[in-house]
């Protein structure tokens, strides 16, 4: 490799973070804005509310998984593979990544919970269990902001 690689190689990385950074921030507005609009339905007020929740439920799960992928399938599988090269991002990668997993785990379980669209009822559960997942999904933000901040 001669010297005038190197910095296209650089740039290459670069781009790429970019563009994976780029798709989880994108995915991340999408599932936010699905969130959003799904605690605005109050299924208890109203049966046809509950066929309108669960059909923006479904679509809610969709969003939340492709979310968790980018995150995971992008981002964060850099690290695990040592693709990372810098030191400093490294070690914070290692130190939110368990915490960021612990997301992941009930964001997952909120999906395997309701996304079946033979939902019927919604109870004070489904209140309880959307507010720990926002809840969250908050911390996982703040965590991915650290470590996107960090990367910049």
């Amino acid at each position: 490799m001669d010297a005038t690689e190197q910095p296209q190689n650089g740039t290459e990385r670069r781009n790429r973070s970019d563009s994976i950074e780029q798709h989880l921030t994108d995915e991340r507005a999408d599932m936010l804005v699905q969130f959003c609009q799904i605690a605005g339905v109050e299924p208890w007020e109203d049966p046809h509310s509950t066929e309108e929740l669960r059909i923006m439920l479904q679509h809610f799960c969709e969003i939340l998984v492709d979310y968790l992928a980018a995150g995971h399938f992008g981002l964060y599988q850099r690290f695990v593979d040592g693709e990372e090269r810098r030191e400093e991002i490294r070690n914070l990668a290692e130190k939110l990544y368990p915490q960021i997993s612990e997301t992941t785990q009930m964001a997952l379980d909120f999906n395997d919970k309701y996304e079946d669209e033979s939902i019927k009822k919604f109870d004070k559960s489904f209140s309880d269990d959307l507010s720990k997942l926002g809840q969250a999904l908050a911390v996982r933000i703040e965590l991915e902001d650290q470590l996107l901040n960090v990367m910049h």
